[in-house]
């Protein structure tokens, strides 16, 4: 059974920064590219950013270029969210995703599996 495990997120200030981390089990974790998506109350699913499976290609969503970054851990099955930087408008429940594919996509129907998500909220 795949499981996505999302965890980090919490209540910060405007200008603060939080790390997420998405913990994998029940797949080959390398084989998979993973995505970052958020979907803020009343709104739809947003692309936040993505990792290649090898770690080397990142996409980025235009409402975070320069502030957040990923990175992975293949060996620990993990994925990590640096966000910075942080403006209320990142208000979110933050999920991850995993395609088995060497390229993350910003398009979310094209994921395989999905996190539960984690709520981050910034205060202004």
């Amino acid at each position: 059974q795949v499981q996505l495990i999302e965890s980090g997120g919490g209540l910060v200030q405007a200008g603060g920064s939080l790390r997420l981390s998405c913990a994998a089990s029940g797949l080959t974790f390398s084989s998979y590219a993973m995505g970052w998506f958020r979907q803020a109350p009343g709104k739809g699913r947003e692309f936040v950013i993505g990792i290649s499976r090898s770690g080397g290609t990142t996409y980025y969503g235009d409402s975070v270029k320069g502030r957040f970054t990923i990175s992975r851990d293949n060996a620990k099955n993990t994925v990590f969210l640096q966000m910075n930087s942080l403006k209320p408008e990142d208000t979110a429940v933050y999920f991850c995703a995993a395609k088995f594919s060497p390229l993350p996509d910003s398009k979310d129907t094209v994921y395989d599996y999905w996190g539960q998500g984690t709520q981050v909220t910034v205060s202004s």
